[in-house]
């Protein structure tokens, strides 16, 4: 859509029959927020539910208490613009592409890409020249460029760079979406997102709407299949009357009301050097997939809009057909702002994940220490909304000081791509 309001004719082919239920829910954060803002009038057509507030406990046995709760939402939003939005995942798909078809951008179900095609030599001077896409079901397209944008399972990326080898992290997660639970009434809370840590298991979980919570659950298991898929009936009711329906604080009462639950394993890929080839780019997790615990990924492949579109823009104003030497300079440029970034974001997720599902009362202490720490920067505030402060904290910080670490924790993932009101395209 960015690419349509700037003059070019960008056309989706999706390997799906039709837009997938697939998946339970994400957080629209503000990096991605901004960049949607970019299109009149289409963050307000999105069913997503602000988040309010966020609550830590700690679960482990003979210590479970309300670690700490603060209200980063709001202060985040004072400073970039938006809060976090808790939506779900086929809601938000169905909302983008009805929104891309209102506005011109055909949306072609049913296509799987499998080949991609260059001539060797691949205009001559006055000609255009393009790549020509090959779909499993025999149709073709030709284009000035293709922006491969096709998820974890990426056909793009293995007809660009070959087969990979992945690797499983150890963690799977469990999830589903449930009623809005009593304990949360009962605690005072109406739009939190919430972590419940755990010996050998964490939960999180935010509002998607006015009656429904997404959680999802992680723990260390055996490998697990990697795509995301409904868990047989009977694994289902398993899992809603096992050990996670005893959870404290509401987290066993969302795991015994969930409707359809889901289990995907947890796995990292190579990190690619390059993400374009020719006239053909990755974007979004085709390029850099990460896992799940700093609810980046959409919000990372929304970066990846703005900066290739905005790239585009300045090397190429008129939107005529980019040559191919036009587009290696985007599409390089585009790589040394985004490789480094990503890989960051990929590694930071990557070791949050390793510090939720630990195991073992010390570990586990050490653990809620930890997030106590990261959180507040030593601000350790009290059930009673008072603070006590270690013997590391600034005197006279306090909860709003807290408040303002938490802030500052996220500010540098969400004050990308650009700082509210200066974008530059």
């Amino acid at each position: 859509m960015l690419l349509k309001l700037k003059g070019y004719e960008p056309i989706i082919y999706e390997r799906l029959d039709a837009p997938t239920d697939a998946g339970l829910a994400l957080t629209l954060q503000a990096n991605g927020l901004k960049v949607l803002d970019l299109i009149p009038g289409l963050v307000a057509k999105i069913p997503a539910r602000e988040i309010a507030e966020t609550v830590n406990y700690t679960a482990l046995p003979g210590s479970e208490r309300e670690l700490l709760r603060l209200a980063p939402p709001s202060v985040l939003k004072e400073g970039t613009g938006h809060a976090f939005e808790g939506v779900r995942r086929p809601a938000l798909i169905r909302t983008l592409v009805e929104e891309a078809q209102a506005r011109g951008v055909p949306v072609v179900f049913g296509h799987q890409l499998v080949g991609l095609e260059e001539p060797e030599s691949d205009s001559q001077p006055g000609e255009e020249g393009g790549v020509t896409v090959r779909f499993a079901n025999g149709a073709t397209d030709t284009a000035s460029f293709v922006a491969g944008c096709d998820g974890l399972h990426s056909d793009t990326r293995r007809v660009l760079f070959g087969e990979e080898a992945v690797s499983f992290t150890g963690l799977a997660r469990t999830g589903g979406i449930s009623p809005f639970p009593e304990a949360f009434r009962e605690s005072g809370l109406s739009a939190p997102m919430f972590n419940i840590y755990g010996d050998g298991v964490h939960m999180i979980g935010y509002p998607v709407n006015e009656r429904e919570i997404s959680w999802g659950i992680t723990q260390r298991e055996p490998e697990a299949k990697e795509t995301w898929r409904a868990m047989d009936e009977e694994r289902q009711k398993e899992f809603r009357e096992g050990p996670c329906s005893k959870l404290p604080f509401g987290g066993g009462e969302l795991v015994r009301t969930a409707g359809r639950i889901i289990k995907f394993g947890l796995y990292d890929r190579p990190e690619l050097p390059a993400w374009h080839k020719g006239r053909a780019v990755l974007v979004g997790d085709a390029a850099h997939p990460t896992s799940p615990h700093l609810g980046q990924g959409a919000n990372q492949a929304l970066e990846d809009c703005y900066h290739l579109t905005r790239l585009l823009v300045a090397h190429n104003p008129s939107g005529a057909p980019p040559s191919p030497a036009l587009l290696d300079a985007v599409f390089t440029e585009f790589e040394q702002l985004r490789i480094a970034r990503t890989s960051a974001l990929v590694k930071r997720a990557r070791q949050h994940g390793e510090l939720l599902a630990v195991s073992g009362a010390d570990a586990c202490r050490k653990r809620d220490e930890a997030i106590e720490a990261i959180l507040t920067g030593g601000v350790r505030a009290t059930r009673t909304g008072a603070a006590e402060h270690s013997d590391s904290a600034s005197a006279g910080t306090g909860t709003g000081g807290g408040m303002r670490l938490v802030a500052a924790h996220y500010l540098d993932m969400l004050e990308h791509p650009f700082r509210a009101g200066e974008s530059a395209i």
